[in-house]
């Protein structure tokens, strides 16, 4: 899962896509294939885009639609600009901020993909989130993915072709990216955000080159206060008791991470909605008008039950990291350190920690990211994973 996974929108642009030179170039030589005339094999109606949260899957998504939507001579500003907004008349996106895509989105979106385009020379779909469908909304797309119309392009992205059906799989044309490497994520940073060098360095390294987790260390003083303090909790668990506060405390720090960046949104959401209705702020809802407003709060908090859950699963990956530096330090092989700012806490633990004890730590940590992905309350598959660290540091 996308841990995560906070959707930072970029320029609908090639330069958006860090580090994703060689899937840049054959999207763009599909983009400039004028379908009437070329033979080529460089376009076709369905792809895949793959790869692991925060090398920017949906970046380059969105920029290979912008792509299709211009002329083939190249990405038309105005479009840039539509596509940017989510707003382009032929394009149509496909994502959740819930748990799963539900059968009842991909069955509109079906429909949507149906219709010709209206200004462009392809209606382009955006599957966002491919690997939050269950088999039977997969199964929704699937004869939509093999009998298109011809000028209906699908554009579909997960963390790796394992999370799709196979016959999902079997319809499309994958592309892999890459990692991005963190000095090139520390330039985007400093050249979009105007981050100071050595605090994007930093956030680059920690996030592990995820894009948008950078962005946010790099611009949060608080971003980087919650990670500080998920790692220090670490190297305090030292028996069941002490695991047992850990995880509530992750679960605290998840919340009010998802919280912060939900709140101002939610408060937009519902502000707008009473708008549309006719409400003024402050005014009382008519009984025939609150379904629709039932709606709006039940959807955000799906988005925000996401939100922490996504959470938790940074604060494990991080914990990867953290686990992963100690492991290679013990190995000998920790000159280049993801958490290069705890070099002291890693090197003490790796003097005291056996090392049979840490790799067991990082299988549990693994564990508890497959338990939370397979709809076990966060708080007991922390719990699990801490009480075999709190065994670690037993085993000195």
């Amino acid at each position: 899962m996308a841990a995560a996974d906070e959707r930072v929108r970029m320029a609908s642009g090639w330069d958006a896509s860090v580090g994703q030179a060689d899937a840049v170039a054959q999207l763009q030589r599909a983009a400039a294939v004028d379908p009437d005339v070329d033979g080529s094999g460089a376009m076709t109606h369905a792809w895949l885009l793959t790869g692991p949260p925060g090398s920017g899957r949906s970046n380059l998504a969105y920029a290979f639609a912008a792509a299709l939507l211009s002329p083939p001579t190249g990405i038309d500003e105005g479009v840039a600009t539509l596509v940017e907004a989510r707003t382009h008349p032929d394009l149509v996106t496909l994502s959740t901020e819930g748990v799963l895509i539900t059968i009842a989105q991909a069955r509109a979106v079906v429909q949507r993909a149906s219709l010709a385009p209206s200004t462009a020379r392809y209606r382009v779909i955006v599957v966002e989130d491919a690997d939050r469908m269950a088999e039977r909304t997969s199964n929704a797309l699937l004869k939509a993915l093999e009998e298109p119309p011809p000028e209906t392009v699908w554009i579909l992205c997960a963390p790796s072709e394992a999370d799709l059906l196979p016959t999902i799989r079997s319809r499309v044309r994958t592309l892999t990216l890459q990692v991005p490497d963190p000095a090139a994520v520390a330039q985007l940073l400093i050249d979009r955000d105007g981050v100071a060098p050595e605090v994007a360095a930093r956030a680059a390294r920690e996030a592990q080159s995820h894009i948008g987790m950078a962005r946010r260390l790099a611009t949060s003083e608080e971003a980087r206060a919650r990670r500080a303090e998920t790692l220090q909790i670490a190297m305090r668990v030292s028996t069941a008791a002490s695991a047992v506060l850990a995880a509530a405390r992750y679960v605290e720090i998840a919340t009010a991470d998802a919280d912060a960046l939900s709140a101002e949104r939610d408060e937009a959401e519902r502000a707008q909605a009473l708008h549309q209705l006719g409400i003024e702020p402050g005014g009382t809802v008519p009984p025939a008008l609150r379904r629709q407003l039932k709606e709006l709060e039940d959807a955000q908090k799906q988005r925000a039950k996401r939100g922490m859950r996504d959470g938790v699963d940074r604060i494990l990956v991080d914990l990867l990291s953290l686990y992963r530096d100690i492991l290679m330090t013990q190995l000998g092989v920790g000159s280049d350190l993801v958490n290069e700012a705890m070099r002291p806490t890693v090197l003490a633990a790796a003097a005291y920690l056996q090392r049979a004890a840490v790799i067991d730590v990082l299988d549990s940590i693994r564990i508890a990211r497959e338990r939370i992905e397979a709809n076990v309350p966060p708080v007991l598959a922390l719990e699990a994973m801490l009480v075999r660290a709190a065994r670690a540091a037993q085993r000195r």
